[in-house]
């Protein structure tokens, strides 16, 4: 039995050394669609931190945004009034409800007319569960004060003490944080009674956008009698119109390129199969059993696969370094170590499918004995 599995690893490993323009084929299209494959995670996810990097920080059991009646709850046009907001927090159950602003507007630094896109949002100075939170963190505490995001100080070219102009009203920089982003634009944070005076000059109603809750009650009951949805700060995503759009493109894009790499890889293990079936008959023929030639051939397209794979990833992670630089590009586990596995699983089932005429075959039909 010995001398059968090393009769078979022989044969793998030669076909390995002495076929290597096929391998290294498959190996080169594994590598590019890996290559593909990650690029895209890293993009998609830079995108998404640059949609959702705020509101992922906005504190509370519930995000709680204004329903419309004919069509569906967004942060651009969300607004709750003072009667809403005390509905919610006289309402059972709730512990706290921290009202917060959002609205988009451009700001520029003191002394130039270059203005720059930003996020604007109207943060109290404590709320309840904000405790070491990256965003309340640029919370300032006078009116004429904000606190500004890296991404903005960078923007706008300013730094702690120096004064922006947002609105027409200038501010003074009382602290520069995380990088944070509202919407593809970094986010600057006010006061709430300023954020309310800018957001009526730019043409919104200076009341709330979202609450922040906290507590345990019936969610649905309370927002059909408020005529606002209440959800968690991961479903309300779903509410940024251009994380919905982007992701939603760019996730299609990335599952596509999933199915053509089990069907690239699947095709050409197959064609590799049916082009060794006279060895795999000599094999069967000589004692081996199904399972040590489907376990030898799945052995030879993990290998490729690892290969192309680590190729691939390399490739992903020296471009990304460099593309980091000039676009939303994020390198982590999610974007590169997730992709690659999906695509090894995914191979080996396409190399799995293909063996299905090694399960099958009987050795002296695939010898030709029938001739």
């Amino acid at each position: 039995m010995r001398e059968r599995k090393g009769i078979i690893v022989f044969v793998a490993w030669r076909e390995l050394r002495f076929a290597r323009g096929r391998f290294l084929l498959i190996g080169a299209v594994v590598a590019l669609i890996t290559l593909l494959v990650g690029f895209l995670s890293g993009l998609t996810g830079g995108l998404a931190a640059q949609n959702i990097s705020s509101v992922l920080q906005l504190p509370g059991d519930r995000l709680v945004l204004q329903q419309p009646e004919s069509s569906d709850p967004s942060y651009a046009t969300s607004s709750l009034d003072e009667n809403t907001v005390t509905a919610w927090e006289q309402a059972d159950g709730v512990e706290s409800v921290t009202p917060i602003g959002i609205v988009q507007s451009r700001a520029s630094a003191s002394g130039t007319d270059d203005p720059t896109g930003v996020a604007l949002y109207g943060l109290p100075q404590r709320a309840s569960g904000a405790q070491s939170n990256p965003l309340f963190a640029l919370a300032p505490v006078h009116d004429d004060q904000v606190g500004v995001s890296s991404g903005a100080a960078d923007g706008l070219g300013v730094e702690t003490g120096d004064t922006i102009s947002i609105t027409g009203t200038d501010f003074t920089v009382s602290v520069v944080g995380d990088d944070l982003w509202y919407s593809h634009t970094p986010v600057i944070v006010l006061t709430p009674e300023a954020w309310s005076e800018a957001s009526q000059r730019v043409g919104g109603t200076g009341e709330a956008t979202v609450l922040a809750v906290t507590g345990n009650a019936d969610w649905e009951a309370i927002g059909a009698a408020t005529g606002t949805v209440a959800e968690t700060p991961l479903a309300s995503l779903t509410a940024l119109e251009a994380f919905r759009s982007e992701i939603g493109s760019l996730g299609l894009m990335i599952a596509m390129l999933f199915g053509i790499s089990a069907l690239v890889v699947g095709a050409f293990f197959t064609v590799w199969t049916m082009q060794r079936a006279s060895d795999m008959a000599v094999l069967k023929a000589l004692g081996a059993t199904t399972g040590s030639l489907v376990r030898d051939s799945l052995g030879q397209a993990s290998i490729v696969l690892v290969a192309g794979i680590g190729v691939g990833l390399a490739a992903v992670i020296g471009l990304g370094t460099l593309a980091g630089q000039a676009l939303p590009f994020i390198i982590s586990p999610i974007t590169t170590v997730a992709p690659a596995v999906v695509m090894a699983v995914l191979g080996l089932a396409g190399g799995a499918f293909a063996l299905r005429s090694v399960t099958k075959a009987d050795p002296l039909t695939a010898l030709g004995s029938n001739r």
